[in-house]
């Protein structure tokens, strides 16, 4: 079970870092626009903000990193608390943003803090 949650931490991990990079450093691209359903115009008014997000992006994927690096307790408790934060950051998205980012970034973190709490139990 801890392997299945390392896995999906990981994999939220990476889509994180992945928004990061298309927030920070392609906002402007039109590849970044379509999958943000942002034109050009808007894209330029906004490239700071995309950026600022993009940053915070860059700290859940790299606290999910630490947890995966600390392991035992330490690890446990950084997933769960970075898993979180990413649950209710895609569930602010999906509301005032798009239906697609509970999809994209809370339902990978929720399956994943459902298998950290699982593989916790099983070993304690």
């Amino acid at each position: 079970m801890q392997v299945a949650a390392n896995i999906v931490i990981g994999l939220v991990a990476a889509i994180h870092a992945y928004i990061l990079v298309l927030e920070m450093f392609l906002w402007t691209t039109p590849r970044t626009r379509r999958a943000f359903g942002i034109d050009q115009d808007l894209a330029e008014k906004t490239v700071v903000l995309a950026a600022n997000q993009g940053l915070y992006n860059g700290f859940l994927a790299a606290g999910l990193v630490w947890a995966l690096i600390a392991g035992g307790t330490n690890g446990y408790e950084f997933a769960v608390f970075f898993l979180i934060c990413v649950i209710i950051a895609g569930l602010y998205g999906a509301f005032t943003a798009s239906r697609r980012i509970l999809f994209v970034q809370a339902l990978p973190a929720a399956v994943g803090l459902v298998l950290v709490l699982l593989a916790h139990q099983s070993a304690g």
